[in-house]
């Protein structure tokens, strides 16, 4: 794995050193309010920035609504300090919130162990990773294994598995979508239910596409990042969603925040329009997701001369 940075422009060198130390100044904050030893010894032993600013193949287009996002994987010492909420959310915040970092930052958080055993299993996306990855952090002992080859026959039944299970969660979701759209002229209920299920349906569709492609989601329910990891990985999924106009984006900001919001909060509102809208930019995602997803099942098979 590569240790430089030479390639990105000095602007993004320096948003992602002000990452790299926001992440790890707050990750000792957290552990230091511990009252278990190990959680206040833990460690980050290693912060590796993949995706497109890693290979060189970033967008950043702010007035077309398009901004690659920065994606660091953070490997920890212990299983318990992978948990988002409880020791990387105060660091997120900070990051999103900090006028000095100018594009979205996705983080994933797993232990060493873990991401050797997927090397070991040779999954696609963590062999991109060590193919790909820069280091921006690492202490001794934090060294990855060596990937192993997985070969076409293996990722195709897998990969085929997974598209069979997730694409029919995809079309159940969809089913209960349709039943709510038919209710919610009226009913502010169905309506925000029927944006819930919309976002279950954005991330089962997304996850479906990561699992075929990569062999590999990240434990997230934010589809502004499960579409950033999709979307680096083919850029025909960007068309899906619209992001020229601030009624496009507001959109899907609508759609991102019905996990919680639609659910739990008085004050969240969608109209009919909106969910119509994103009801067809769905449909779209589920459709084209569909096409991708056979064409590398396809490229597999035959790989595998199957």
């Amino acid at each position: 794995m590569r240790h430089d940075m030479d390639h990105l422009p000095s602007l993004q060198q320096g948003e992602l050193e002000r990452v790299k130390h926001i992440l790890l100044d707050e990750f000792a904050g957290a552990t230091a309010r511990a009252t278990q030893s190990w959680k206040r010894k833990g460690q980050v032993g290693k912060i590796v920035l993949f995706g497109s600013y890693a290979r060189s193949d970033w967008v950043d287009e702010p007035e077309n609504g398009y901004q690659s996002d920065y994606d660091l994987l953070v490997i920890v010492s212990h299983p318990d300090l992978t948990d988002i909420a409880e020791y990387w959310y105060v660091a997120e915040d900070k990051i999103a919130r900090d006028p000095a970092i100018g594009r979205p930052v996705n983080i994933i958080v797993h232990t060493l162990e873990e991401v050797n055993r997927a090397l070991g299993r040779g999954e696609y996306f963590w062999v991109d990773i060590v193919r790909d990855g820069i280091v921006l952090h690492e202490l001794p002992g934090y060294d990855l294994a060596n990937p192993k080859p997985l070969t076409a026959a293996d990722a195709h039944e897998m990969a085929a598995g997974y598209f069979k299970a997730k694409i029919t969660d995809v079309d159940r979701w969809l089913a209960t979508v349709e039943f709510q759209l038919g209710q919610c002229e009226e009913d502010a209920g169905f309506r925000k239910l029927a944006a819930f299920n919309l976002h279950q349906t954005t991330e089962t569709i997304y996850i479906c596409f990561l699992l075929v492609r990569d062999l590999y989601f990240p434990r997230s329910h934010n589809i502004k990042f499960l579409r950033s990891l999709a979307e680096d990985r083919e850029p025909r999924l960007v068309a899906v969603w619209p992001r020229a106009s601030r009624i496009d984006r507001r959109r899907f900001e609508l759609l991102k925040r019905a996990y919680v919001e639609a659910r739990y909060s008085a004050s969240y509102e969608v109209d009919r329009d909106d969910l119509e809208a994103l009801a067809a930019s769905v449909r779209l995602l589920r459709d084209t997701v569909g096409v991708l997803c056979r064409e590398c099942l396809a490229s597999l098979k035959e790989k595998a001369a199957l």
